[in-house]
Protein backbone atom coordinates (compact mmCIF):
# COMPACT_ATOMS: atom_id res chain seq x y z
CA UNK A 1 0.00 0.00 0.00
CA UNK A 2 1.61 3.93 -0.86
CA UNK A 3 -0.26 6.56 0.29
CA UNK A 4 0.00 10.20 -0.58
CA UNK A 5 -0.87 13.36 1.74
CA UNK A 6 -1.31 16.24 -0.02
CA UNK A 7 -3.18 19.79 1.09
CA UNK A 8 -0.98 21.11 3.18
CA UNK A 9 0.32 24.76 3.21
CA UNK A 10 0.76 27.64 5.07
CA UNK A 11 -2.46 29.92 6.39
CA UNK A 12 -3.24 32.05 9.00
CA UNK A 13 -4.88 31.36 12.57
CA UNK A 14 -8.63 30.85 12.37
CA UNK A 15 -8.04 29.38 8.72
CA UNK A 16 -8.94 26.36 7.10
CA UNK A 17 -6.92 23.48 5.29
CA UNK A 18 -7.72 20.19 4.07
CA UNK A 19 -5.34 17.29 3.63
CA UNK A 20 -6.23 14.53 1.31
CA UNK A 21 -4.41 11.07 1.21
CA UNK A 22 -4.75 8.64 -2.04
CA UNK A 23 -3.99 5.25 -1.44
CA UNK A 24 -2.68 3.03 -4.24
CA UNK A 25 -4.35 -0.22 -2.97
CA UNK A 26 -6.38 -3.02 -4.70
CA UNK A 27 -9.18 -2.99 -1.75
CA UNK A 28 -9.01 0.12 -0.23
CA UNK A 29 -12.21 -0.27 1.53
CA UNK A 30 -10.94 -2.87 4.04
CA UNK A 31 -8.25 -0.44 5.43
CA UNK A 32 -8.58 1.35 8.53
CA UNK A 33 -6.85 5.20 8.06
CA UNK A 34 -5.49 7.09 10.24
CA UNK A 35 -4.34 11.18 10.58
CA UNK A 36 -1.45 11.73 12.26
CA UNK A 37 0.95 14.86 12.91
CA UNK A 38 4.47 15.72 14.21
CA UNK A 39 5.57 19.17 15.24
CA UNK A 40 9.34 19.69 15.65
CA UNK A 41 10.80 18.20 18.87
CA UNK A 42 7.68 16.00 19.55
CA UNK A 43 6.25 12.95 19.15
CA UNK A 44 3.73 11.69 16.35
CA UNK A 45 0.35 12.32 17.86
CA UNK A 46 -3.16 10.63 16.65
CA UNK A 47 -5.36 13.09 15.08
CA UNK A 48 -7.77 10.90 13.62
CA UNK A 49 -9.25 7.52 12.22
CA UNK A 50 -11.66 6.12 10.00
CA UNK A 51 -12.95 2.90 9.56
CA UNK A 52 -13.92 0.39 7.19
CA UNK A 53 -17.66 1.32 7.83
CA UNK A 54 -16.46 4.50 7.86
CA UNK A 55 -17.38 5.69 11.37
CA UNK A 56 -14.54 8.37 12.56
CA UNK A 57 -13.27 8.64 15.82
CA UNK A 58 -11.40 12.27 16.30
CA UNK A 59 -9.07 12.35 19.16
CA UNK A 60 -10.29 14.23 22.45
CA UNK A 61 -9.85 17.52 23.26
CA UNK A 62 -8.94 20.77 21.03
CA UNK A 63 -9.16 18.93 17.87
CA UNK A 64 -12.68 17.44 18.24
CA UNK A 65 -15.21 20.13 16.56
CA UNK A 66 -12.61 21.57 14.59
CA UNK A 67 -11.09 18.78 12.85
CA UNK A 68 -13.29 16.27 10.64
CA UNK A 69 -12.23 12.82 9.00
CA UNK A 70 -13.50 11.25 5.99
CA UNK A 71 -12.96 8.85 3.46
CA UNK A 72 -14.22 8.33 -0.73
CA UNK A 73 -13.99 4.55 -1.64
CA UNK A 74 -14.61 5.19 -5.12
CA UNK A 75 -11.41 7.25 -5.17
CA UNK A 76 -9.31 5.59 -2.65
CA UNK A 77 -8.99 8.86 -0.31
CA UNK A 78 -9.83 9.89 2.64
CA UNK A 79 -9.92 13.48 3.64
CA UNK A 80 -8.84 15.78 6.50
CA UNK A 81 -11.10 18.90 7.55
CA UNK A 82 -8.92 21.50 9.95
CA UNK A 83 -11.02 24.44 11.14
CA UNK A 84 -10.38 27.26 13.18
CA UNK A 85 -6.61 26.35 13.28
CA UNK A 86 -4.35 27.90 15.76
CA UNK A 87 -0.53 27.90 15.36
CA UNK A 88 -0.36 25.06 17.78
CA UNK A 89 -1.59 22.80 14.75
CA UNK A 90 1.61 23.75 12.85
CA UNK A 91 2.93 20.16 12.22
CA UNK A 92 3.47 17.57 9.81
CA UNK A 93 1.01 15.36 8.80
CA UNK A 94 0.62 11.68 7.98
CA UNK A 95 -1.70 9.45 6.56
CA UNK A 96 -1.36 5.91 7.25
CA UNK A 97 -3.09 2.85 7.30
CA UNK A 98 -3.53 -0.80 8.22
CA UNK A 99 -5.65 -3.47 7.12
CA UNK A 100 -6.52 -5.38 10.89
CA UNK A 101 -5.78 -3.34 13.92
CA UNK A 102 -8.18 -0.26 14.95
CA UNK A 103 -6.27 1.89 16.91
CA UNK A 104 -4.68 5.35 17.77
CA UNK A 105 -0.72 4.52 17.64
CA UNK A 106 1.53 4.81 15.91
CA UNK A 107 2.30 0.92 16.34
CA UNK A 108 -1.29 0.01 14.72
CA UNK A 109 -0.46 1.23 11.29
CA UNK A 110 1.52 -0.41 9.17
CA UNK A 111 1.75 1.63 6.25
CA UNK A 112 2.38 5.50 6.05
CA UNK A 113 2.77 8.62 3.38
CA UNK A 114 5.15 10.72 3.64
CA UNK A 115 3.55 13.92 5.23
CA UNK A 116 2.35 16.77 4.28
CA UNK A 117 3.52 19.77 5.97
CA UNK A 118 1.07 22.36 7.56
CA UNK A 119 2.11 26.11 9.46
CA UNK A 120 -0.34 28.07 11.09
CA UNK A 121 0.72 31.94 11.44
CA UNK A 122 -0.47 33.75 14.03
Amino acid sequence: VQLQASGGGLVQAGGSLRLSCEASASSFDNLIMGWFRQAPGKEREFVAMVGKSGSTTTRAGSLRGRFTMSRDNAKNTVFLQMNSLKPEDTAVYYCAADYSRYGSTVADYEFWGQGTQVTVSS
